[in-house]
């Protein structure tokens, strides 16, 4: 099923990768200005500072450009699975990204990271992530404190929120909502004993 995305979705999710992005670039202008500094610490930590930053941006733009900007083609850049351990690493979230997850069609797995994304979400204070294969597509088992995706969220994943009603926080959601329906399945999150399941079904 094909639909025309409303123009405002892509502002929103321009507008929610700019904001993840901000900090990182941020700190990286910050120790640019200390390497000027004399004191030989400041500019050790200058460098630290820059190079820790760096490899978090690159890591966010790598996973971002691969979950909401590939459209299809040869994979040309590192394979998802380490796009998605890159993009949590640092993080008190641990992913699991099991080798039949891995042996998907490319397109299943770029639905994949939407989903990851939203899942990560879901456990605000950390936990770990297993993404495996469902009865139609990706499915992922959360496990941490929380109490998983937000209602809103979950309204989104399942494309029952209206666009004018969508937000930074929710048009993650929304968009993974939106390549599962292009891949004929619909998004479920299914709340279980210490945690949440987030699956694709058949639409």
């Amino acid at each position: 099923m094909t639909r025309l995305i409303d123009l405002r979705v892509l502002e929103l999710i321009a507008a929610r990768l700019c904001h993840d992005l901000i900090g990182p670039v941020a700190a990286i202008a910050n120790g640019v200005e200390l390497l000027g500094e004399d004191d030989p610490d400041f500019v050790r930590d200058a460098v630290t500072l820059v190079g820790d930053s760096a490899r978090k941006a690159n890591a966010r733009l790598q996973f971002y450009r691969f979950a909401y900007g590939f459209g299809g083609g040869g994979l040309t850049g590192p394979a998802p699975h380490q796009l998605v351990a890159e993009f949590f690493a640092e993080t008190a979230i641990e992913c699991d990204y099991r080798a039949e997850a891995r042996a998907l069609p490319i397109e299943r797995q770029k639905l994949a990271c939407t989903m990851l994304a939203v899942a990560g979400e879901g456990l605000p204070r950390g936990g770990r992530l297993v993404l495996g294969i469902g009865a139609a597509g990706p499915g992922i088992e959360a496990r941490g404190e929380g109490t998983g995706p937000s209602p809103d969220a979950r309204s989104a994943l399942l494309l029952a929120t209206s666009v004018g009603a969508l937000t930074t926080r929710t048009v993650g959601a929304y968009f993974a909502g939106l390549i599962a329906e292009a891949q004929g399945l619909q998004l479920r999150v299914s709340d279980i004993s210490g945690g949440f399941e987030l699956a694709a079904d058949p639409a």
